[in-house]
């Protein structure tokens, strides 16, 4: 684990890991391939990560598990989400969102690998709610 890494070196690392997966496998693939090997990429950096990780919601001070899984959580303080679908759209950017404001983090991003050229398909996202 790297000591106190920065949201926006995490998010430098993010892109560069999602860059090198996009010009290996190309696009067409389903979404668990690509968040296979983004895990196989990022922990080569020695961050904390957590994939597939539970978050409840908590309304009125009552824990909720609804089943909302983070694609991956890293270092506590970004949320990854993988997608591979035609085009983005609000719903993968309120998803996101949520997903920010549920894990307390300020940078997420959300990156499709469903794209010809890979920037196309990549979204840097903050919070909202600082």
């Amino acid at each position: 684990m790297k000591l106190d890494v920065s949201e926006n070196e995490i998010s430098r690392i993010v892109y560069e890991a999602g860059y090198l997966v996009h010009k290996s496998l190309g696009p067409g693939l389903l979404e668990s391939a690509y968040e296979e090997c983004m895990y196989y990429e990022l922990k080569k950096h020695k961050l904390f990560i957590e994939k597939q990780k539970p978050m409840p919601l908590v309304y009125n001070e009552v824990k909720l598990d609804v089943g909302y899984r983070l694609d991956f959580l890293i270092e506590n303080k970004f949320v990854l989400e993988i997608k591979s679908v035609e085009t983005l759209n609000d719903i993968h950017m309120a998803q996101i969102l949520t997903y920010l404001r549920l894990s307390n983090c300020k940078l997420g991003m959300l990156m499709n690998f469903n794209n010809l050229h890979f920037k196309n398909g990549v979204k840097r996202v903050i919070n909202g709610i600082l």
